[in-house]
């Protein structure tokens, strides 16, 4: 296996629906590039994403969440087995139709709500959540940064 340098990405992206007006694979690795550097990771990373349709997003959301509907993002954070050094952090999985479906509903800029997500997903493979009121202002906060940079407004106002 080739070493990664540090803070690189590796991001492999498969698409389960039409490619037809959905972002190309470089910008959701450029939307993980900017996650990972606006949390400060300086390890190599590599992770997969997987752009689903509702049907499978709804599967994968009751399957794994108990919730029965189709949401937005995903994440799997990598469970390696101790002693395991692989630069893996995990998957996402990104539903497309109820990504058009919100940025449409929040009058947003589609690509910028795909970016959103992406980033959205990247943290929480790093380890971040939103569960509790503080973490999820730690959150939102690093979200906003790491937008900000990639010249996109604030998803939260």
């Amino acid at each position: 296996m080739k070493s990664l340098p540090p803070g690189s990405a590796t991001v492999h992206v498969g698409y389960a629906v039409p490619r037809a007006g959905l972002p190309a694979s470089a910008s959701f690795r450029r939307w993980v590039e900017a996650a990972l550097h606006g949390a400060r990771r300086r390890k190599p990373a590599e992770l997969s994403i997987r752009i689903v349709d509702a049907d499978e997003g709804r599967a994968l959301n009751r399957d794994y969440r108990g919730k029965d509907y189709a949401t937005n993002v995903l994440s799997f954070p990598a469970e390696l087995p101790p002693g395991v050094a692989l630069p893996l952090i995990g998957d996402l999985a990104i539903c497309a139709p109820v990504v058009l479906r919100e940025a449409a509903g929040q009058t947003k800029s589609p690509r910028d709500h795909w970016a959103h997500l992406t980033i959205h997903g990247v943290l929480h493979l790093l380890g971040h959540d939103h569960i509790e009121d503080g973490e999820a202002n730690v959150m939102e906060a690093l979200e906003t940064r790491i937008l900000a940079g990639l010249g996109i407004a604030d998803p939260y106002t």
